[in-house]
């Protein structure tokens, strides 16, 4: 996989956005992607930059609501395959610790 994103959906409401951030993660099924949500969105990994917008596209098409907004930032790495974890575990080697930290 070459194509990495962080994908965002979210209706604009007052109340909480559990269920329909649901709608739009359980989209992402439909497509050959891998996936894993955090607090702040969720990371989408796929073949193909148009992978990963057709996945973005139905994710967003999920969430009901009259207004919902979306953001994809999208890092192509076209010279090597790379998955999310590496990224991390290249910081985490030079931290040489776990990127994380508990308060």
């Amino acid at each position: 996989m070459t194509a990495i994103a962080l994908l965002s959906v979210a209706p604009v409401t007052e109340d909480s956005m559990a269920e329909e951030v649901a709608k739009a993660v359980a989209a992402l099924d439909e497509f050959d992607v891998s996936y894993e949500t955090n607090p702040m969105g969720t990371v989408v990994e796929a073949d193909s930059v148009d992978e990963l917008f057709d996945a973005a596209q139905a994710a967003h098409e999920a969430v009901d609501g009259d207004r919902v907004g979306t953001f994809l930032k999208i890092d192509d790495k076209r010279t090597r395959e790379q998955r999310a974890h590496e990224k991390v575990d290249a910081v985490e080697e030079v931290l040489g610790r776990d990127a994380k930290r508990e308060r």
